[in-house]
């Protein structure tokens, strides 16, 4: 088995079976598919049961778990594959009838495999329209942190190889439910590991009112912990300009004075790597900056 298509759900019963009729419909089925249920409310198991009573040419594995946000199914998940690919594909969205064949063929064409994590090709909208913007030409080698500088911009159908994406597991903080999985990406990226990137939609996103992708922005803010354990890797990664750092030093004290726990500050001291006076110091600079803008 090739492939461990990869899908966590949370009361998305009602539309999984669009992924599954995509998958059923596969040119090839060099794969197995994984549905970890975070805790969902709705009659998933149900339709699972249905699912597995069909024919489908491929086996699924479905297993149920507390409720912990998306990035502790790819935890529990990662745990448990055992395809040499391992694509998540979330259950609001469907896969190109021959995304599978184009991912292993895509895969098998890199010669020096050790220098890389994965293969990526394009998501699409379901008028075909392009998420973001690509280059110009096959595939092209790079790391997650060089895509601005080759034009690979927006979400792409990224698929990682099983063993390398075990050794990056996501950071769970108590309380908190998400997450971004540019965490593990950036840290894969910033260990040197290269993705070929291809220029063949094989994934279709639908990007539901509700769904994960309209959650993010709605709720990045109130996850403190993972969100500024992902603003430490951005500065790290991106090497942000002192203006920039400074809004987000400011912003998260900003953050942390609305109910001064001391646990907070001293997390943000650490994964800022920054004193006590440097963070007040930009604090009041970010301030100053609001002010200004409110004003313009």
């Amino acid at each position: 088995m090739k492939v461990m298509v990869f899908t966590p759900v949370y009361n998305r019963a009602n539309i999984i079976g669009k992924l599954k009729d995509s998958l059923v419909n596969q040119t090839v089925k060099d794969f197995e598919w994984l549905i970890i249920d975070d805790g969902s409310s709705d009659n998933i198991c149900n339709v699972v049961k249905e699912f597995q009573t069909q024919q489908m040419g491929f086996d699924m594995v479905f297993i149920s778990k507390e409720n912990g946000g998306k990035h502790t199914c790819i935890n529990l998940a990662t745990d448990i594959a055992k395809g040499e690919l391992f694509f998540i594909v979330d259950s609001d969205d469907y896969l190109s009838f021959d995304a599978i064949e184009k991912i292993i063929n895509m895969y098998d064409s890199i010669e020096d495999k050790t220098r890389f994590c994965g293969v990526a090709g394009l998501r699409i909208h379901e008028n075909g329209e392009v998420i973001g913007t690509t280059f110009n030409g096959e595939y092209i080698d790079a790391t997650s942190l060089e895509r601005k500088e080759y034009n690979i911009t927006g979400d792409k159908s990224e698929v990682f190889i099983t063993s390398i994406l075990k050794k990056y597991k996501f950071p769970v903080f108590e309380s908190e439910k998400f997450i971004t999985e540019n965490v593990v990406w950036l840290k894969m990226a910033g260990d040197g590991y290269l993705i070929r990137w291809f220029n063949e939609p094989i994934y279709i996103c639908e990007y539901l009112e509700g769904g994960l992708s309209d959650l993010v922005k709605k709720d990045l803010l109130k996850n403190f912990y993972g969100d500024i354990y992902t603003d430490s890797l951005y500065i790290r990664y991106y090497h942000y300009s002192l203006p920039m750092r400074i809004r987000i030093y400011g912003g998260s004290y900003e953050r942390y004075l609305a109910d001064r726990d001391k646990n907070k500050l001293q997390f943000i001291l650490k994964n800022f790597g920054i004193n006590k006076f440097v963070l007040s110091l930009s604090y009041h600079i970010y301030k100053v900056y609001k002010l200004v803008r409110r004003k313009s």
